[in-house]
């Protein structure tokens, strides 16, 4: 399985932009489903935020639609989510997952089938 370090987190104001960063080792992500999620607090339920398939496909959480956007290095390795026109209820600490051959590339089933998690990286949108 791939393993999967985030980095790039930290505090900005609302309306301002961060990108955190996913990045891969021990194997080409290519062929898997790669993910964001956040928590908003220890206990509390991880959120889908967007993902890849291993086909391109892209999906979008309806909360981050038209401000959020995913891109890749697939030299690096590296996942990007670049996030614009933050809100205080982005806050949350950002996870990165992944899943391998998962077609079905959503949130939902990312969530259930993930064998590959990082550490999470804290974004904090004051207002």
């Amino acid at each position: 399985q791939v393993q999967l370090v985030e980095f790039g987190g930290g505090s900005v104001s609302a309306g301002g932009s961060l990108r955190v960063s996913c990045a891969a080792s021990g194997h080409s992500f290519r062929p898997y489903c790669m993910g964001w999620f956040r928590q908003v607090a220890p206990g509390k339920e991880r959120e889908g935020v967007a993902t890849r398939g291993p086909d391109g496909d892209i999906t979008y959480a309806d909360a981050v639609k038209g401000r959020f956007s995913l891109s890749q290095d697939n030299v690096k390795n590296i996942l990007y989510l670049e996030m614009d026109s933050l809100k205080p209820e982005d806050t949350a600490v950002y996870y990165c997952a992944a899943a391998h051959g998962l077609y079905d590339c959503w949130s939902s089933n990312l969530a259930n089938l993930a064998r590959s998690w990082g550490q999470g990286t804290q974004v904090t949108v004051s207002s």
